[in-house]
C-alpha cells in the first residue's frame, strides 16, 4: 500500500513561496525585474518602430518609382508636343512663303494685263520699264506722237480708281539717221535732213485694284415746308 505524506508537499509549498517573496522583496531583485521590463518594452518599441519604418520605406519607394515613371511619360509626352510644334511651326512658314510667292506672282501678272488693256493700238507705241515701288507705279515707254500718250494717260485716269494720281511727263527726242540701214533701192537717196522724232513718256500713278469707287454725288434735296410765292412783277409797293 502507497502512502503519501500531505504534510511535506504543503511544507514545502509554504517554503517555496516564502522563498519568493523573500527574493522579491530583496532590491537587488527588483531592479532586475525593473530592468528586464523596461528592456522588455523598449525591444517591443524598437521592433514596432522598424516595422513600421520599413512599411513607410516600402511605401515611399512605391510612390517614388510611380513619380519617376509619370516623369518619364511627361518627358516623353513634352518630347513629342515639341516635335509636333516644330513640325506646325515648319508647315506654316512653308504654307507663308507660298502665299507670298503666290501673291508676288498674282500682282505682276493682274497689273501688267490692266495695263496692257489700256496700250493704244499704234504698233509703234511701245512700253519699255514697268516699276512698282512704295506703291507708286512707274511706266516709261516710246511713242510716235504725243496724242498716243495722252490717250494712254486718259484710260489710266478714267480706269474706275484702278490707277489713282495719273501724272504724266513727256520729251521729244530725235534719232540719228545711219545711211547703212536704207540703201538705195532705185527711187532715189534717203532724205537725211528730216530726223525722226519720237515721245519719250513717263507715268506715275498708284495702282489701286482694292480701292472703291467714289460714291456718286447726291442731289440736293428741296428744303421741306410752304414756300412764299413770287410777287408778280408789275405789282408795286404800296405804302
Amino acid at each position: 500500500m502507497i502512502k503519501v505524506n500531505l504534510l511535506d508537499s504543503v511544507t514545502e509549498r509554504a517554503s517555496s513561496a516564502s522563498v519568493v517573496e523573500e527574493k522579491v522583496a530583496n532590491p537587488r531583485t527588483r531592479m532586475w525585474i525593473v530592468a528586464g521590463a523596461v528592456f522588455a518594452l523598449m525591444s517591443l518599441v524598437m521592433v514596432f518602430d522598424y516595422v513600421s519604418a520599413a512599411a513607410a520605406r516600402v511605401r515611399v519607394q512605391a510612390e517614388l518609382e510611380r513619380q519617376q515613371q509619370i516623369a518619364t511619360q511627361m518627358a516623353a509626352i513634352n518630347k513629342e508636343q515639341a516635335e509636333l510644334e516644330k513640325k506646325l511651326q515648319n508647315i506654316q512658314t512653308r504654307i507663308d512663303a507660298i502665299k507670298r510667292l503666290r501673291s508676288s506672282q498674282q500682282g505682276p501678272v493682274a497689273l501688267l494685263s490692266d495695263i496692257n488693256s489700256r496700250i493704244p493700238a499704234d504698233p509703234s507705241f511701245r512700253l519699255e520699264s514697268v516699276e512698282q515701288k512704295n506703291g507708286e507705279l512707274t511706266i516709261e515707254g516710246l511713242s510716235p506722237d504725243e496724242a498716243s500718250v495722252t490717250a494712254f494717260a486718259r484710260s489710266l485716269e478714267f480706269s474706275n480708281n484702278l490707277f489713282l494720281n495719273v501724272s504724266v511727263e513727256t520729251t521729244r527726242m530725235e534719232f540719228e539717221i545711219n545711211p547703212a540701214d536704207f540703201p538705195d533701192d532705185g527711187r532715189g537717196p534717203y532724205d537725211m535732213t528730216t530726223k525722226p522724232e519720237a515721245i519719250k513718256f513717263k507715268v506715275k500713278c498708284k495702282y489701286g485694284p482694292n480701292v472703291p469707287p467714289p460714291a456718286p454725288a447726291q442731289p440736293a434735296k428741296p428744303a421741306s415746308g410752304p414756300q412764299a410765292a413770287p410777287a408778280p412783277a408789275n405789282q408795286v409797293a404800296q405804302k
